[in-house]
């Protein structure tokens, strides 16, 4: 069965991101929201976003709202943030798979990869 999981390390910190919050997307014409949720004490969401007949192939975007998270967790201020909202476009291709998209993240840069 396939489904959509994230999870958000803090390379700040050197820690998971505790209390992020994430939107989930369609992206393209037609795109609307799907769902938000936050990540847990490790960083992960408690469920997969997407699962079973729920995940379908196509565009999706999860948004890591993470100027909340910064302005918290490591004092960092200012209007606007270098980062505030991070979004991140990707394809579904064959719905039975796991696709994992992870984000580490610090105030100033990122990176994401499709993981396991």
């Amino acid at each position: 069965m396939g489904r959509l999981t994230t999870h958000v390390l803090d390379t700040m910190a050197g820690t998971p991101a505790a209390g992020l919050d994430i939107e989930l997307h369609t992206a393209g014409d037609g795109a609307r929201w799907l769902k938000t949720v936050t990540t847990n004490a490790d960083g992960r969401v408690d469920a997969p976003l997407l699962e079973g007949g729920a995940l379908v192939a196509g565009r999706y975007e999860l948004r890591f709202l993470a100027g909340a998270y910064l302005r918290a967790r490591h004092g960092i201020d200012g209007d606007p943030l270098f980062l505030d909202e991070i979004p991140i476009r990707f394809g579904i291709t064959d719905p039975n798979q796991h696709y994992h998209v992870p984000l580490l993240l610090s105030a100033y840069g990122y990176s994401t990869y499709r993981g396991s």
